[in-house]
């Protein structure tokens, strides 16, 4: 079972637009220690989309070497070219990724019957747990219960990040899901919700700033605390917000520059935050204690 904190992580680069290895390692010790149940590399969160295929592989080897077994690695394979998934999902397996993610195709946007064969293309080819990624917002394709039930049945595809900020739809899935098979949500402030009904835990952006204390709400929830697990949402739902006042991942590679733990660096045509949401992004982590109020 999938369960507990994954962190969405960032792909921090330098200013020429390498990507910056060693504050990679960085960030997946801080993650480690902070006690986080596993990593997402290559996700949305760390611009999986203006990475090439070579570079996609050097960050998951990174990551799969400093985590060494501490959590899990659940590397993000996403993309709308069903013959690249796959080879990016058999270069996770083979650098050894506990598991793959992979997001409804997008700008084509495919029937729930093409949807249907694109994760099954994946999952028969590649030896490997995967889990479906569900994000109509970005990608314009929502892969509906009933199709989210039927690929449910095939061994290796385990659980979804559910990110369509629908709890009708995400009950619907609970409520008809195999066993084994997890729901994580794919939204911060949904998280708590989504676990008081039946959801197994989180796919974070939020706890790449405060990797601790959404660890700490999310085993709270699973363990039936809602008192402290509802006390740490609500302390943490200013930022969850602030990280979306502009596309992710601007504002939490922003807040993590602030915090001084990467530089701030986009790859086109990701650009800076506009001055006005910057400082109310600053704002967010003065009053968590997470930069200086100076």
């Amino acid at each position: 079972m999938w369960d507990g904190t994954y962190t969405a992580l960032v792909t921090p680069f330098t200013a020429d637009g390498a990507i910056n290895n060693d504050l990679l390692c960085d960030l997946v010790d801080w993650q480690l220690q902070s006690g986080v149940d596993g990593i997402v590399p290559c996700g949305t969160t760390g611009e999986a989309s203006t990475i090439t295929n070579d570079e996609h592989a050097s960050v998951i080897e990174a990551v799969v070497t400093r985590v060494n077994g501490q959590a899990k690695v659940l590397a993000g394979v996403g993309g709308n070219d069903t013959r690249n998934v796959t080879i990016l999902a058999s270069r996770a397996l083979e650098i050894g990724a506990d598991g793959v993610l992979a997001v409804a195709p997008y700008y084509n946007k495919p029937t729930q019957a093409g949807m249907v064969a694109h994760f099954t293309a994946i999952a028969d080819t590649v030896d490997i747990p995967l889990v479906l990624y569900n994000v109509p917002g970005r990608t314009s394709s929502n892969i509906l219960p009933a199709t989210v039930l039927r690929l449910a049945e095939h061994p290796n595809i385990v659980g979804i990040k559910e990110a369509s900020g629908d709890l009708g739809q995400v009950m619907t899935i609970l409520a008809g899901r195999t066993k084994g098979f997890s729901v994580l949500s794919g939204e911060d402030d949904l998280t708590l919700a989504m676990i008081s009904l039946g959801a197994e835990g989180v796919i974070s952006v939020v706890s790449n700033e405060a990797p601790n204390e959404m660890s700490k709400m999310v085993r709270y929830a699973l363990n039936g605390k809602l008192d402290l697990a509802r006390e740490i949402h609500y302390r943490l739902l200013g930022l969850m917000n602030a990280n979306f006042i502009e596309t992710n991942p601007i504002p939490v590679k922003a807040a993590l520059a602030m915090m001084g733990r990467i530089g701030e660096n986009y790859r086109l045509p990701l650009v800076p935050m506009a001055p006005v949401n910057r400082a109310k992004l600053a704002d967010e982590l003065k009053e968590l204690g997470l930069i200086d109020k100076n």
